[in-house]
């Protein structure tokens, strides 16, 4: 994509008051990609899907988020937009670089790109195509549109605007040299533990925690037992979406100066554990993930997961980046965890015993949730 096409789609999307990107990148737009981690404010995603889940914590908060993927991540993300975007009624801006549907010499990318219109079409996802500086002319009409109805836009960018044009932006890696810096802490410090506490067990304990704060929690049985433990409005109740939950809390805690807590489980995480990677990338100070770990599939019939076998979760999120993890099961471990906490990415592993609370499903709709939790974070946005 030349630089002049790359720079005015840019400078379009800067007038419509788009400031948040995230971003995965492909070889054929890198000029447009490094415009837009120039000017925007950006997390680079280690999966697309993710890149959904921090977009809607980031509206929650206020932003106004988009996203750069290739057209064969448009694929991994169908689920997120319609159980969390679509479900919500959240705005979205996605570019794309399409691929496969005019000389393209990687197979793999053919056959979702070809059918990618039709599929949006299928799944009622408004697109544009952008072939010309005469359709970029368009994209300020569409992106406002989006905003103000609460849709998903996707703009994909034909390969007919690509260029082999030799980049004026160095290709360099930008690394930030801290991130080089590896987790130094010994792993036989992690000492094994027995879970003495049910989910809902956990969840009385931490009441008192979660008070006026912003919570995410994880869908399912989850968000059953906070309802009936500690319902507040600045509380998300996720339902649908497996694997974003902490992906979402990312998004809220980068345009929140309030205390953000994930209520996650050891299911949804191992779902989506680039997200920990992404997470201690960006470093949160006010982000704390509560990693409730009862080592099954608590929602669908207690189906084992990993951690019942051979995964430690804490040693994952270290190893994924995350320098303060801690591990807890008894009531007195878990509150002297939360009492000793300060600067965050925090996240605690919870081991938990197996059983489901009956409690009643959470009697609020999709926009009744995202309306107190917007509320509840209006004042700080």
């Amino acid at each position: 994509m030349s630089f002049e096409i790359s720079k005015n789609i840019v400078e379009t999307l800067e007038e419509t008051g788009v400031n948040f990107f995230t971003t995965l990148p492909c070889e054929k737009v890198k000029q447009l990609y490094n415009l837009i981690t120039k000017h925007f404010r950006h997390i680079s995603l280690s999966r697309e899907e993710e890149g959904v889940g921090i977009c809607a914590g980031a509206y929650f908060a206020g932003a106004k988020p988009a996203m750069l993927v290739q057209s064969s991540g448009v694929g991994t993300m169908i689920n997120a937009l319609c159980s969390l975007t679509k479900v919500y009624r959240l705005p979205l801006l996605i570019l794309v670089s399409w691929r496969g549907v005019y000389a393209e010499k990687i197979p793999a990318h053919i056959p979702l790109g070809k059918k990618l219109p039709k599929f949006l079409s299928a799944i009622d996802i408004s697109y544009s195509i952008i072939k010309d500086q005469e359709d970029i002319s368009h994209i300020g009409k569409d992106a406002i549109e989006a905003y103000e109805n609460n849709m998903i836009h996707m703009f994909l960018l034909h390969p007919t605007i690509w260029s082999e044009e030799t980049s004026i932006i160095s290709d360099e890696a930008n690394i930030r040299e801290e991130s080089k810096i590896f987790c130094s802490a010994k792993y036989e410090e992690i000492k094994p533990l027995k879970p003495t506490l049910t989910r809902l067990e956990i969840l009385r304990v931490i009441a008192s925690y979660l008070e006026g704060k912003i919570v995410v929690c994880n869908l399912g049985i989850p968000c059953k037992e906070l309802y009936s433990i500690k319902h507040q409005k600045s509380n998300f109740y996720m339902l649908g979406s497996m694997g974003l939950a902490s992906s979402i809390g990312l998004g809220i805690s980068l345009f929140t100066s309030k205390d953000v807590v994930v209520v996650d489980g050891d299911g949804s995480l191992l779902m989506n554990l680039g997200a920990l990677s992404t997470i201690a990338s960006a470093k949160p100070r006010n982000l704390t993930i509560l990693a409730i770990d009862n080592g099954v599939y608590g929602s669908s019939g207690n189906q084992p997961t990993a951690t019942s076998f051979c995964v430690d979760l804490e040693l994952t999120a270290r190893g994924l980046g995350l320098e303060k993890t801690y591990k807890g099961a008894s009531r007195e471990e878990i509150i002297s965890v939360l009492q000793g906490l300060n600067d965050g990415p925090n996240f605690i592993h919870i081991l938990a015993k197996l059983g489901n609370a009956n409690v009643p499903n959470v009697p609020l709709t999709p926009l009744e949730i995202k309306r107190n939790v917007m509320e509840a974070l209006k004042d700080d946005a």
